[in-house]
């Protein structure tokens, strides 16, 4: 297995275990620093953390499919969240996203996070960012916007290159 863990993440990794009486407990908090470090979790990630607690690969791997927080491909540097549950869909955050997928050069009706040919933008729906009085909204990396003008949306990828 090609899969490495910087040897300060290992700590991080060994100290959080030693926070649970079930080394299994740990699983998601492994998962989440992992993707905190790589970006992603790969399937070489998977293997190591079902290694590290004494699991096998599959019980890692039912976690990182079913937590639509994890992620199992790299995404670009920016990362563009539109909401779309009913406020925001009635408040425009379909037409929002097509407006991002246009100005990048991605498909909009394509399922699933999408990320540009050189790397630096995925743009993808998400579930309740918690404004509804406020659609549409999103979320830029870890900023938050509300009541997003196409006009908006066009500053914050200009401010991202």
């Amino acid at each position: 297995m090609s899969f490495t863990v910087p040897a300060n993440l290992e700590a991080e990794i060994d100290e959080l275990i030693t926070h649970y009486p079930v080394k299994r407990s740990a699983s998601l908090m492994l998962l989440h620093a992992i993707q905190e470090h790589f970006g992603w979790i790969s399937q070489e990630a998977v293997e190591w953390t079902a290694k590290k607690l004494d699991l096998q690969p599959i019980n890692i791997y039912e976690l990182v499919t079913f937590y639509p927080m994890f992620r199992q491909q790299p995404v670009g540097k920016y990362q563009i969240k539109v909401c779309r549950t009913l406020s925001c869909a009635l408040g425009g955050s379909y037409a929002l996203h097509q407006h991002f997928c246009d100005k990048l050069g991605l498909d909009a009706h394509k399922h699933g996070p999408q990320t540009t040919k050189d790397g630096k933008f995925t743009v993808e729906f998400v579930e309740c960012l918690a404004s509804c009085g406020t659609a549409p909204v999103m979320m830029c990396n870890e900023d938050f916007y509300e009541g997003v003008s196409h006009a908006k949306a066009d500053e914050i990828v200009a401010k991202c290159k």
